[in-house]
């Protein structure tokens, strides 16, 4: 296996340039279990950590290496490394993870974690059972997008589904542009549909709840059971959590799948470019109201209440927008008090810093 199996290309290479000239190596993160990550570089796979001078200089959690990153790292002995530098990401999907037992919408601190990194394609896998949700598909959709990776929309299960157009239908209104294909991992349906994802040196993510079957996609595109399966609950169709972490695994015939563990809620970190793209028929609305500060309620001219009222947008899709909207406003409210914290934190290191520096210069009779 060579790195342009792994994904690698010019834009990593150009990326890691600085560090070739130093003697250090380059490998893809494949899976991270506490604090120890296995790394795939040249026909090899090792056990790396994180060296001190790395985890001194990180910030945030998004700063350490996540499944499908890039890493520049050295030899320690045989299989192990250390870690130095993660690359430049391509794309990466992230949701607002809570630190300290705080929640988002309360106490607590909020982070950015970045779920998996440098993919090209989202699968965003929904069941056709009990989990079928439009509304968690648009909120997926819409942090998909805002990745900078592309969003295609898996149907699985439909061999439980009587009248998968109708579905599809409206899939495809609440997701506007995005490829969305029935299957059914069971009965091996379908997946013709997604092979024109999985080419040599193209990585894809499979995201969804628990029980969707994200794990019995991915077997059936190795042909066998690489990962672990259970059956889903009869009583409200969710999963057991089979899959417990984030996993990068190179297909035989080409193609990398990363495979993670189900999110039936997941909140967005950055989301705007994401909320456009998901809702951009209420966006357009917005723009033909008669007054350009329309709060959408009860303005004359408000193009959204009269979309609402002729059926152009439904109550239950706006509403969604609208949550969107409120959840991101009220994360980048928490982001401004982080970054007022961090630049003063900042500064008092920095005076630190040269007050240090002084006392030093002043002993060494330099001043």
């Amino acid at each position: 296996m060579n790195l342009e199996n792994l994904g690698w290309n010019k834009f990593f290479e150009n990326n890691f340039e600085a560090y070739k000239s130093e003697g250090y190596l380059a490998g893809r993160v494949s899976r991270e279990n506490r604090g120890n990550y296995i790394v795939l570089s040249n026909e090899s796979q090792m056990l790396a950590e994180i060296s001190g001078k790395f985890q001194h200089n990180a910030d945030y959690r998004s700063d350490y290496p996540a499944v499908g990153d890039w890493v520049v790292f050295s030899m320690r002995e045989e299989n192990r490394a250390t870690i130095h530098a993660v690359l430049e990401r391509k794309s990466k999907f992230t949701r607002q993870a809570v630190l300290s037992g705080g929640n988002p919408d309360g106490g607590g601190k909020t982070d950015e974690q970045v779920l998996a990194a440098n993919i090209d394609t989202i699968f965003l896998v929904s069941g056709l059972d009990d989990d079928y949700n439009p509304r968690r598909i648009e909120r997926f959709v819409s942090i998909a997008w805002d990745s900078g990776a592309v969003p295609v929309i898996l149907l699985n299960k439909s061999d439980l589904c009587d009248d998968i157009e109708s579905v599809i239908t409206e899939v495809e209104s609440v997701a506007f542009g995005v490829p969305t294909f029935a299957i059914s991992a069971k009965d091996s349906i379908g997946l013709d549909n997604i092979h024109q994802y999985l080419i040599q040196g193209q990585t894809v993510a499979f995201l969804g709840s628990s029980g969707v079957g994200k794990s019995s996609i991915i077997n059936c595109l190795f042909g066998e059971e690489r990962l672990k399966t259970t059956e889903v609950r009869g009583d409200d169709s969710k999963g057991r959590h089979t899959t417990t972490h984030r996993e990068l695994l190179v297909l035989p015939e080409g193609g990398i799948v990363i495979d993670t563990p189900g999110m039936r809620v997941i909140r967005a970190w950055s989301n705007d470019e994401g909320i456009s793209r998901t809702f951009e028929d209420i966006e357009k609305l917005t723009g033909q109201c008669r007054f350009s500060d329309c709060k959408h309620q009860s303005e004359p001219g408000c193009a959204i209440q009269a979309g609402l009222s002729d059926g152009t947008i439904s109550t239950k899709r706006y509403e969604s927008y609208l949550k969107l909207q409120k959840e991101i406003a009220h994360l980048e409210r928490r982001k401004d008090v982080k970054m007022n914290r961090q630049q003063g934190r900042d500064m008092s290191k920095r005076i630190r810093q040269h007050t240090q520096a002084v006392r030093d210069m002043r002993k060494k009779g330099l001043m």
